[in-house]
């Protein structure tokens, strides 16, 4: 525990400066953490060593991280959807290459852990760039560690329904519950302090939401663990594992937050 703490304070005092900064150093530092979080999926798959396709996806998760202001493609022949469709292609065409040693299997598996992976982390630079910037991301962060944290307190307080044991044995409905309303009197706080241009009543609402799809984040990041047999996605933060195992929530709340229009 002192380890996971000391851990996470570290993370917060180098990621803090960048959020604050915003611009270009904070949509570098997002692109290096979520081609960070691909690879340790690749890895998970045991697919590393297809040099060529790793080559393509991470191509294809930068084209998705591309701000929806940025003028890079707008002057190109190619479209966004163009390109992506084109590394597709080449994807596809790989696997005829290798004689079906990359089969097509494997290439759903890398797309589909590019946009995984991309979405959320395009919708935390949107977030960045867009109005309120630095309140919305805080409250984002702010639900999903308050969610976190209450879970545990009541999971181990009061937890005796298991929540999804064949996905995650320890946790309990009770640490769910105990997790949504701290999320809540945290949310409730936040707006005290820097209110939201919504009534109370929707920002609980929606907090509520979010919070339950933090959870779900998380649980399906635990499938994927459970289901290739691992511990966590990587080791690079000592005592939390790797980086979606740190962000799994987030990759869920925050496309949430902006297809409901909350932020």
């Amino acid at each position: 525990m002192k380890q996971r703490t000391i851990t996470a304070i570290l993370a917060i005092i180098v990621l803090l400066p960048f959020v604050i900064i915003g611009g270009l150093p904070f949509t570098f530092l997002v692109y290096l953490i979520a081609t960070v979080g691909l690879m340790e999926l690749i890895k998970m798959k045991d697919l590393g060593k297809y040099a060529i396709p790793n080559i393509l996806v991470v191509i294809l998760l930068w084209m998705i991280l591309i701000p929806s202001s940025s003028s890079l493609l707008s002057t190109g022949w190619f479209s966004k959807f163009e390109l992506v469709a084109l590394i597709i292609l080449l994807l596809l065409s790989y696997t005829v290459l290798v004689k079906n040693k990359f089969t097509f299997d494997h290439v759903g598996f890398i797309l589909l852990s590019a946009f995984y992976v991309g979405l959320g982390f395009f919708y935390l630079i949107e977030t960045r760039q867009g109005s309120n910037a630095l309140s919305n991301i805080l409250y984002a962060f702010f639900i999903i560690w308050a969610t976190d944290t209450g879970a545990y307190l009541f999971g181990r307080a009061f937890g005796k329904r298991k929540l999804w044991p064949v996905i995650s044995p320890n946790k309990t409905v009770e640490g769910a519950i105990g997790g949504i309303l701290l999320a809540c009197i945290v949310a409730v706080v936040f707006h005290m302090v820097n209110p939201f241009p919504h009534p109370i009543i929707i920002v609980i609402a929606v907090t509520v939401i979010a919070s339950i799809f933090g959870q779900i984040g998380d649980l399906v990041e635990s499938a994927f663990k459970r289901y290739y047999g691992v511990k966590d996605s990587g080791n690079i933060l000592p005592g939390h594992g790797g980086i979606l195992d740190r962000f799994d929530s987030l990759l869920f709340v925050l496309p949430l937050l902006h297809f409901i229009h909350f932020i």
